[in-house]
């Protein structure tokens, strides 16, 4: 039976669901994996993690996601491919049913919080019909204290149940997955798929609509912090160097994913990291390779022999996009509190497989802006299926999937904040140099670090600069332990001719991507944007 003190004043029948079968309220860890294992759900794997299959989704539906379309917060969308709507009458339609399959059914409750920041954390419920998802909610939201959880009424609450489907037909849906998000009822259902992100990602998209109302710039980006408190923010995709570059040993991790930057600084919107492991190397990500090997980690769709349950991180048989969710408190360099202040440097990754974006370079106000917006980085062949050559990918803010408001709002933000406390803004190519993908070289890790190292300790703010001519970016004449010759991607090229070509083509398709933002964006942003040599 549940301990009381564990058990919310706030019951189930708050959210509509009555005649259900055992409830079990905010279980620790210990107790959901005697839950995880009893239900057979997964498997404790060698020195204690949980190794758990999501089944058919082994990734984000990022196509059966949905917001309801109602009158009190319509105006406010940036409907499109991102947001999309159904209707009020088909979200009820889907919950009544929802609501008659949940009776007589076992559920876990996990009450959490998200965002460290007390004056804006948002007191959340994650209702779930499996044991591992809700210690996966567990593990990546903050942990309410135990002597708050009577007195917790969360302000968004998700109801979990992948075995739950859709009826497209039916309900408007793309497919039998959904993620249904309904902003005045202040409710998510998720069905049809047991993939672990849905949740995360759900409340980062409600943080996304919520906090930039109250002046607080949401963000797709990982935080750390020196030892003079400087703060430094790194903006990238998949494949950027994000969390390999904010793993710093020499300084404190504040978190690898989600952040608010309020009035009074940065703080980390979860309690836990959600990173991707395949190929995982000990030697290349230590303390992220740690984790594997501890209990309170849950490891999902991994290679698993479970004779002698030993994990295989190499094994891509299920996914390529195999992960680990552990908390914050597994990482030894992470800061505690999750909180620091305003940063001194914002840093925006981009992995330009064309090879003509410099390694680093500084960024106006205005420039940031324009890149925030953009969010370019490139695929390049064997990333996915049907890539044969490098492909320009734009995703705005970083993360267009979870932004709910035109990305404008957020850029418009993010100059605020970066004016008002002085921020200095670099854009990092970790991509590749002296020609493009299949021609030239990646760019040395070595090199990337010395680059942020010496934006991060100032000492690029003591050298000469010279402006690119079709990006309009400032490139450093010269960093310590950096050979002058590959500052200057053009310098790099030998075919100087193919260069200008390629600078020209990249800086066409930033011009083609920008053109779905104009309407909202100010003249400055547009005016940031790269110029075709006719124009320069």
């Amino acid at each position: 039976m549940a301990v009381k003190r564990l058990i919310s004043n706030y019951g189930l029948e708050n959210h509509g669901l009555i005649n259900l079968g055992d409830v079990h309220w905010n279980y620790n860890t210990p107790t959901l994996y005697e839950e995880i294992i009893r239900n057979n759900e997964g498997y404790i794997a060698h020195l204690g993690p949980v190794v758990v299959r999501s089944g058919l989704h082994t990734g984000r539906a990022a196509k059966d996601k949905f917001i309801v379309d109602e009158p009190e917060n319509r105006d406010r969308i940036w409907w499109g491919k991102v947001n999309k709507a159904v209707t009020m009458e088909n979200f009820e339609n889907m919950f009544r049913r929802l609501q008659a399959y949940l009776q007589g059914r076992r559920l876990y409750v996990q009450d959490c919080i998200a965002g460290a920041d007390p004056m804006y954390r948002l007191p959340i419920r994650v209702i779930t019909e499996t044991a591992w998802h809700n210690l996966f909610a567990r593990t990546m939201f903050i942990q309410a204290r135990w002597d708050e959880l009577k007195d917790h009424v969360p302000e968004f609450t998700i109801i979990h149940v992948p075995n739950f489907h859709a009826i497209p037909e039916i309900d408007g849906t793309h497919s039998e997955a959904f993620i249904l998000l309904n902003l005045q009822r202040k409710l998510v259902l998720i069905g049809g798929t047991a993939y672990g992100g849905e949740i995360k990602k759900s409340i980062f998209t409600v943080l996304n609509y919520l906090l930039p109302q109250e002046n607080v710039l949401s963000m797709h980006c990982s935080a750390n912090v020196g030892h003079n408190d400087d703060v430094a923010l790194f903006f990238g995709l998949s494949g950027t160097g994000k969390t390999t570059l904010s793993a710093d040993p020499n300084r404190k991790l504040i978190g690898d994913d989600e952040h608010g930057w309020s009035p009074d600084g940065i703080f980390n919107f979860e309690g836990g990291c959600y990173a991707k492991i395949i190929k995982l190397s000990q030697e290349s990500e230590p303390e992220i390779y740690a984790t594997t090997r501890r209990f309170g980690t849950i490891m999902e769709n991994v290679g698993f022999d479970n004779v002698t349950r030993r994990v295989d991180l190499d094994d891509a048989s299920l996914t390529e996009n195999t992960r680990a969710a552990y908390p914050l408190s597994h990482i030894p360099n992470m800061l505690k509190k999750s909180m620091a202040g305003h940063p001194d440097n914002v840093i925006m990754l981009t992995a330009d497989a064309f090879g003509v974006m410099p390694p680093i370079s500084r960024l106006t106000p205005e420039q940031a802006m324009y890149h925030f917006i953009s969010g370019y980085t490139a695929k390049v062949a064997g990333t996915e299926a049907g890539i044969t050559e490098p492909q320009a990918t734009f995703s705005a803010c970083f993360g267009a999937p979870f932004m709910v408001l035109h990305p404008s709002k957020y850029a418009e933000l993010l100059a605020q904040k970066i004016k008002e406390h002085k921020s200095n803004c670099w854009l990092v190519n970790t991509g590749w140099s002296g020609g493009p993908y299949g021609v030239g070289k990646r760019m040395k890790i070595e090199y990337t670090r010395a680059l942020v190292n010496a934006a991060l300790d100032g000492s690029l703010s003591k050298v000469e600069y010279e402006e690119d001519p079709v990006f309009g970016v400032r490139i450093p004449k010269s960093c310590p332990g950096v050979p002058k010759e590959i500052l200057n991607p053009r310098n790099t090229w030998a075919d100087k001719k193919a260069y200008d070509e390629k600078a020209e083509y990249l800086a066409g398709l930033f011009r083609e991507n920008f053109t779905q933002f104009e309407d909202q964006s100010p003249k400055e942003i547009k005016a940031a944007e790269p110029k075709s040599p006719t124009m320069v």
